[in-house]
């Protein structure tokens, strides 16, 4: 698409005192004869990501410590925590983890939403001795002033949140707040494409690296292609970029993401990557799929 196209599709209502049609079209008109180039990068090295599948809550010592191990040899640098259920126990997992890890790992934490703006700021303090690059979702990500304090309360440690904003506004906000070193956009949280890139546009005039979701079934299918056109036809850059990666679920994808030592290989069959296989929706559609008939048979429900 050109870049008028691309204009054309956004909606600058609310947000113009922040980005207007003109400043949208300078920006994908500065990247445009730049695109060929970008997709050929991307295309050779993938976009970097990191993972979340070592360090979710409930598992244990020995779990963590191989999934460590084993995503270090397939080359993964960077690794997502789960914190916020005990905060003594949460301290005990995060120094065995950066024990596995090493130091030259990016570790970064999530809360969740579980804390309070001042018990954040308590524990970010004292969870800084582990170095962990960001903490995501603090607080409730309602919360743009709780988020504004707690990123200049624990800085330089720094704060990503989005997955739960649920429009351009609420985004808006945040970057003018300075509450967000990163922006976490998510696929199905926000009202399509359209709105997403009113979100990109905004973190690009502000600075403010994308990182988007991609936790949940599908997600990771759906956010590459965001973040790989945020590299092509706005940033060109991967500099404090990654996009989040989970291993499991995708076999129930016709095109599921293709992962090369921590980068996503950009997709080659079109669409948006995420139409499920048929087999995949009878087994699992409720109530009568295969699945749940099985389940409610073990349960002695049926």
């Amino acid at each position: 698409m050109t870049p008028e196209e691309l204009v054309a599709c956004i909606d600058f209502r609310y947000i113009s005192d922040v980005i207007t049609p003109q400043e949208a079209l300078e920006i994908f008109q500065e990247g445009f004869d730049k695109r060929k180039e970008r997709e050929a990068i991307v295309c050779a090295q993938g976009v970097p990501a990191y993972t979340t599948s070592v360090g979710w809550l409930g598992y244990s010592d020995d779990d963590i410590k191989a999934l460590c191990r084993e995503a270090k040899d397939m080359g993964w640098s960077s690794f997502k925590i789960k914190v916020g259920k005990d905060i003594d126990e949460d301290e005990k997992r995060l120094r065995m983890i950066r024990q596995e890890i090493g130091a030259d790992c990016k570790m970064m934490l999530d809360a969740n939403q579980v804390w309070d703006v001042d018990e954040a700021i308590k524990n970010m303090k004292r969870f800084a001795q582990f170095d962990p690059w960001w903490i995501e979702e603090p607080t409730s990500p309602d919360d743009i002033l709780g988020h504004a304090k707690i990123a200049q309360a624990i800085h330089p440690i720094q704060v990503a949140t989005g997955e739960h904003c649920q429009n351009r506004v609420v985004f808006k906000q945040l970057f003018q707040a300075k509450a967000i070193s990163f922006c976490q956009i998510d696929c199905c949280r926000l009202g399509g494409v359209n709105e997403i890139l009113a979100v990109l546009l905004m973190a690009k005039k502000f600075n403010i690296p994308v990182c988007p979701h991609a936790g949940g079934v599908g997600l990771c299918e759906y956010v590459q292609h965001l973040a790989i056109f945020d590299y092509v036809a706005l940033t060109g850059s991967f500099e404090n970029r990654l996009l989040e990666y989970v291993d499991h679920l995708h076999e129930h994808f016709e095109h599921p993401v293709v992962i090369k030592k921590g980068h996503y290989m950009p997709p080659k069959a079109p669409g948006f990557s995420i139409t499920m296989k048929s087999k995949s929706l009878d087994d699992y559609e409720y109530p009568m799929g295969e699945k749940w008939v099985e389940k409610k048979v073990l349960l002695g429900t049926k």
